[in-house]
């Protein structure tokens, strides 16, 4: 079962997040980053599958900066109010947010990732390229990611994207391809959010192989 913890991000602003530890010793700590979601149950149950994994997963709430204990569902009129949401928080903000998250994994020298998925995606990103001492970064269909293809990864960096993402066109593929053409960038037969199991557009076993490769990707950087 996991916790809420309080973090402090560098420009002392105070944010709760969900932390869960692996049964035995950890391999390593691992900032997973929501979409506009919340911390929703979706991205609880990200993280206790990760902690299964062997990894202490936190998972900081990266819209307390608005509103504190956000976290809502896949409608039409969920997804309205997460857009509402994001559109108020500073990009650059949500990056101290998880920086706080992996400064707090990375005690005594813990290696710590990050996983993000469409918001946390493209953070996943900027962490890559913003934040010193992340070993690894994975990212699931980050929108934002090709708008920041000119940032230059600290770390190796794996992303997923769907084929059919109505978001995320072919020419954003093409653009990160361009700009780092060996970077490991997998294509699904799915469309935006195919590895949620709550919304429509999950589609198992796209989720599964992104997973296992996800899972392949933190052994050889994590261990």
């Amino acid at each position: 079962m996991g916790e809420t913890i309080t973090l402090t991000a560098e420009d002392r602003h105070q944010l709760a997040a969900y932390r869960v530890a692996p049964a035995g010793t950890p391999r390593g700590g691992l900032v997973v980053v929501q979409e506009i979601f919340g911390v929703n149950s979706h991205i609880q149950k990200v993280c206790d599958g990760f902690a299964a994994d062997g990894y202490v997963a936190l998972a900081p709430a990266l819209f307390d900066r608005v509103e504190r204990g956000f976290a809502i569902g896949y409608s039409p009129e969920d997804i309205e109010r997460g857009r509402s949401v994001r559109g108020k928080i500073d990009l650059n903000d949500m990056v101290k947010d998880v920086r706080a998250a992996a400064r707090a994994l990375a005690v005594g020298g813990t290696k710590v990732g990050v996983v993000g998925y469409c918001l946390g995606g493209t953070l996943a990103w900027l962490a890559a390229t913003r934040i010193d001492g992340i070993a690894c970064a994975v990212g699931y269909y980050g929108g934002g990611i090709a708008d920041h293809a000119s940032e230059q990864p600290r770390c190796p960096v794996l992303l997923h994207f769907g084929e059919t993402d109505q978001s995320i066109p072919p020419e954003h593929h093409a653009g990160i391809r361009a700009a780092h053409p060996k970077l490991p960038m997998h294509i699904y037969p799915a469309g935006h959010g195919f590895n949620c199991d709550q919304r429509a557009s999950y589609h198992a076993p796209s989720a599964a192989l992104a997973r296992q490769r996800t899972l392949d990707f933190l052994r050889t950087h994590i261990g």
